[in-house]
């Protein structure tokens, strides 16, 4: 399968018309790529985040902070080091949302700790995302992906600024920002839940081609 062309829109995520065969189920998982690297990377400061950010006070320690923003800006590098290096991988495709999931729970464990954020909002959001962890389980042992929608890539943003913004300040800002993801993540899931169901109906459908 030949990659398409990397055009500006693809190059800065816009254009995600297309999947690098690379990504895809079966492919080797090469895990060595720069864009790996920063998976790892990210992957290796939540569990210090966690450490700083609930040895303090109130939770908001600068350290801790710097750390949480410093994860979630990098969520963009990664993607956007494969697309420059063409050193897309089967590990980067399944790393990358597991690193974000982790992120998102590390932000609710602090903010519900310290009660930044209303702890209703951030047990949704928390089974929410543990729910989609579950559901790409399920597509995997199915044999298939559970493909990232436009609303799930762009409902982390809220969540993720609501979440650092309530470890800087105390504002209502941050509780609207959660709201707003909150909302945002609940409609990606339905339609996750959507698209596997589409799958398992096409799958029944489909003719046997045993003899």
């Amino acid at each position: 399968m030949a990659r398409a062309s990397l055009t500006k829109r693809r190059l800065v995520g816009l254009d995600r018309s297309t999947t690098a065969p690379e990504t895809l189920k079966g492919q080797p998982l090469r895990p060595f790529t720069v864009p790996n690297a920063v998976g790892f990377f990210r992957l290796a400061l939540v569990p210090i985040f966690l450490v700083l950010a609930l040895g303090s006070d109130d939770g908001r320690a600068t350290a801790a902070v710097v750390l949480f923003a410093v994860i979630g800006a990098s969520d963009y590098l990664d993607g956007l080091l494969a697309r420059l290096t063409g050193q897309y991988s089967r590990l980067g495709a399944l790393l990358d949302p597991l690193v974000d999931r982790l992120y998102v729970l590390s932000g609710v464990i602090v903010t519900w700790h310290f009660e930044l954020l209303p702890r209703w909002a951030l047990a949704i959001l928390a089974g929410r995302e543990v729910m989609v962890m579950g559901l790409t389980s399920i597509a995997l042992r199915r044999g298939r992906d559970l493909e990232i929608s436009t609303l799930g890539r762009w409902a982390v943003w809220p969540v993720m600024f609501s979440i650092f913004l309530a470890m800087v300040v105390e504002t209502w800002l941050s509780t609207a920002l959660l709201l707003v993801g909150v909302g945002m993540t609940l409609g990606a899931t339905v339609q996750y839940v959507a698209a596997l169901r589409g799958h398992d109906d096409y799958t029944q459908r489909s003719p046997s081609t045993s003899t």
